[in-house]
């Protein structure tokens, strides 16, 4: 039977955002989730905010599972599968950390870029892979959610993590592997049959320090990637359509296996403008993003779709879901990372942008997984590769674009 290509998309809700367990709405889910069933979408990826699924290293609250577990009854009768992401971490800009992480022994995040008890903190915190504490946090966290959910229909996938290296860096290669191997040791000794992964960014292309790709994927089930161009220096389009397949391709050439880009997009202007450049201040630092317009990004997704499909991607899941209401404006991420609030699908009044048609239409012709017709081979070992990445990257994709396939090959 041939593999269905997994389409979907990253979700937090609109009028909410990371705030969403903390005011959790049923009704709210249901009509989100409806929205992006009607679309064609299949795979929904959801974020369990630390913080608010584990407020005490030893307490994982119950009114979280019946939250948690009301989603899964909601995707489940949808159709919907959940790729659900642990340890959340770092998301959209700031690191959210737990409570009894923080510490004022260890220096602080730059001002801005740390949010717990869902407001701005002036703290450091404890590194979750070596934190005694922590560790074992993290272990009760697994133990009692999967424990919870694992025979649960709406149960896709189990994730160690959003970018994890951007919340918490190993101090060694070791050390990364072996967190990785204890947490997915832990979740297949509770739940045998649904796969795990790890959500590893193109931030472990581009150096050996995060989790490596060939480290991190040789012990989880499934490989993914999350990529951007438009946050690539040396990227001179930052609508490339070939950046973000050739990131898949260059995953699977170092771990071996097909990869699903299970995070990537861009964010647009405001409806009926061009393209731009928007010019702010972040984080006290000066920040420039380009942000498409809604046709020209509609005719990127159009043409990305079926270049992953060549590369023998296993599927791909945009981020995000919706554009975050202008209520959220002066709130953590929108107030600083001001191009965050127009990631979506759908705009903030919940009207659909041109790229959702773009995924219907694509939904609709049913693709499937197929052999790669356009690889990417290794021609250096993983060692070899991670001891220069930032310039054999750059090599391999001028080598990736050299033999990219006519538009016309299947």
């Amino acid at each position: 039977m041939p593999q269905p290509f997994i389409l979907g998309v990253n979700y937090w809700p609109r009028r909410k955002a990371m705030y969403w367990w903390a005011s959790f709405d049923a009704q709210e889910v249901r009509d989100e989730f409806g929205q992006i069933a009607a679309l064609g979408l299949r795979i929904v990826r959801i974020f369990l905010l630390w913080d608010d699924f584990q407020p005490a290293p030893d307490v994982v609250p119950a009114e979280r599972l019946r939250d948690l577990t009301t989603v899964c009854d909601i995707a489940a009768e949808l159709g919907l599968g959940l790729d659900i992401t642990f340890f959340t971490g770092h998301m959209s800009g700031p690191n959210w950390a737990p409570r009894w992480l923080l510490d004022e022994r260890v220096p602080p995040l730059p001002p801005g870029r740390l949010v717990s008890g869902g407001e701005m903190v002036d703290l450091g915190y404890r590194n979750m892979l070596t934190d005694p504490v922590a560790l074992d946090a993290a272990r009760l966290h697994l133990r009692v959610v999967v424990g919870t959910l694992r025979d649960h229909p709406a149960v896709w996938m189990w994730n160690l993590g959003n970018e994890p290296d951007l919340f918490a860096l190993p101090p060694d290669r070791a050390t990364g592997r072996a967190w990785v191997q204890e947490m997915t040791g832990l979740i297949r000794s509770i739940d045998p049959v649904h796969p795990v992964t790890c959500g590893l960014h193109s931030a472990s292309l581009f150096s050996s320090a995060p989790f490596r790709i060939d480290d991190t994927f040789a012990i989880t089930d499934v490989a993914v990637m999350h990529s951007y161009p438009m946050y690539v220096p040396w990227i001179e389009d930052p609508l490339d359509p070939d950046y973000v397949p050739f990131t898949c391709a260059l995953t699977t050439a170092l771990c071996g296996k097909p990869a699903l880009m299970e995070e990537f997009g861009g964010c647009t202007a405001p409806p009926r403008e061009p393209s731009q450049f928007w010019e702010w201040t972040a984080y006290g630092q000066p920040r420039t993003q380009f942000m498409a317009s809604e046709e020209d990004f509609a005719a990127y997704l159009d043409a990305v779709l079926p270049r992953l499909v060549q590369v023998g991607a296993t599927g791909a899941m945009l981020w995000c879901y919706a554009d975050y209401a202008p209520e959220l404006y002066d709130r953590p991420p929108c107030a600083e990372s001001i191009h965050e609030r127009f990631f979506g699908l759908v705009r903030a009044d919940g009207s659909l942008k041109p790229h959702a048609e773009v995924i219907r239409r694509f939904a609709a012709s049913a693709p499937i997984v197929r052999p790669a017709i356009h690889t990417l081979d290794l021609d250096i070992s993983p060692d070899e590769y991670y001891a220069d990445p930032e310039t054999h990257v750059r090599r391999l994709y001028d080598v990736y674009r050299q033999r990219r396939p006519s538009a016309s090959t299947p």
